[in-house]
């Protein structure tokens, strides 16, 4: 099975090299590898002791940040490795400073898994929610060296849990331990075989709580809120702007727009520019004479939407009519109630919250119409969602603590 898990990844290598011609991600991914061992190899030096991160992306890194933040703190002597997989993670945090080195993964392959374990010579590995890479974890295992999934999460559909799943299972062994998120992803785990788990719970809890604690200000968006009710579209899609446009024609006229797109590009906001019923201001062109009459800001950056949600009454999260929901605790956290489309149902805060009365699902505009109703004609209705949505967070933080707490240094 291994032969043909390998001929898959060369499979994939080939085939990001053919679309390199015609993608730019699959260019920066391309271009990001190019002599990676020549770039690579002066860096380490065998004497270091060395933490081992890897995400697949700008989620998964942030979902496991304060555990790299708080390994550092705990442990000065190690230098701490980030390596991504996607551009999308890389181009965004290349310069994060809570790290020594910031790398692009090379392919997993059994001589560039070797060689690259060889050259970075890690003493613990942490992998960061659902990365599995099995020439890397094979080796690892084979050298001894520990490697922990942190805020791993499992559902049935995988291969692990497959009548043909042997394989797959077996690979799974050779990690240390696992530490999940919750009781389901446990009880999976045990179901075949694996009793190294704790469910330490998800970290994006702590997470979203330091940026809420820490939060940014911006001076000339607090001059665009000024006495107005403000909705965040974060991370939006054209399927939930779609609705927004709806509502916006008809809706309270009171009510102020931020639109943070999930996609940037000069066309997305053109696009989007074109279809809003009312004139609207890129966020790379404010100052402070055209922000205060302006209804609709479009943030069209990387990197602040997280702490813009303290500006916000209402959060609209993107994702719903597509492949799922974007991140939805870092508006929670700085209490919105959430809305977002049908597609949530594998994200365990999602639907926990819609229980707790703190967040909401819409179909249609009908549906968003109704929802926004309820919260603009009821402040008290408001209060009542917020602090749901603040007490939550508060009661699932604490997973680095634990996860920490378990990890064994040699």
């Amino acid at each position: 099975m291994r032969i043909f898990y390998n001929h898959g990844i060369y499979l994939y290598y080939v085939g990001i090299f053919i679309f390199s011609f015609f993608n730019i991600k699959a260019k920066k991914w391309w271009d990001g590898r190019k002599g990676e061992f020549q770039k690579y190899s002066f860096l380490f030096n065998t004497k270091e002791k060395i933490a081992w991160f890897h995400s697949a992306s700008l989620g998964e890194f942030e979902q496991g940040r304060t555990v790299i933040e708080n390994f550092k703190l705990q442990h000065p002597s190690y230098k701490i490795l980030l390596t991504f997989f996607s551009p999308s993670g890389y181009e965004v945090r290349k310069n994060y400073s809570g790290t020594d080195f910031i790398l692009y993964l090379p392919i997993d392959t059994p001589f560039q898994a070797k060689k690259f374990i060889e050259m970075v010579h890690p003493d613990i590995v942490f992998f960061i929610k659902y990365e599995f890479w099995f020439n890397y974890l094979k080796i690892l295992h084979d050298k001894q060296i520990p490697v922990y999934l942190i805020s791993g999460i499992f559902r049935p559909q995988q291969h692990f849990f497959k009548v043909y799943g042997a394989w797959y299972r077996n690979q799974l062994k050779h990690f240390t331990h696992f530490f999940v998120q919750d009781d389901a992803t446990m009880l999976l785990l045990q179901s075949i075989g694996l009793t190294n788990v704790t469910v330490s719970g998800d970290t994006r809890f702590d997470r979203v709580i330091e940026i809420a604690n820490a939060k940014k200000s911006f001076p000339l968006i607090e001059k665009f809120i000024t006495n107005h009710a403000i909705l965040i579209a974060g991370s939006s899609w054209e399927a939930d702007e779609d609705i927004l446009i709806d509502y916006m024609k008809s809706g309270d006229p009171g009510l102020r727009y931020i639109i943070a797109p999930h996609e940037i590009d000069n066309e997305r906001i053109n696009k989007l520019q074109q279809k809003l019923p009312f004139a609207s201001l890129l966020f790379s062109d404010v100052n402070e004479e055209n922000v205060k009459g302006a209804k609709i800001l479009i943030i069209n950056n990387i990197g602040i939407l997280s702490h813009l949600y303290q500006y916000a009454n209402i959060a609209m999260i993107g994702g719903g009519f597509g492949k799922g929901i974007h991140n939805i605790l870092e508006a929670v956290a700085f209490g919105n109630p959430v809305l977002f489309g049908p597609n949530y149902h594998k994200f365990s805060e999602a639907n926990q919250l819609i229980r707790l009365g703190g967040a909401f699902e819409f179909n249609d505009t009908e549906s968003f119409k109704k929802l926004m109703h309820l919260f603009t004609d009821n402040i008290s209705f408001l209060e009542k969602t917020k602090k749901i949505g603040t007490t939550y967070i508060e009661s699932n933080k604490g997973a680095t603590s634990i996860i920490l707490q378990h990890i064994q240094l040699q």
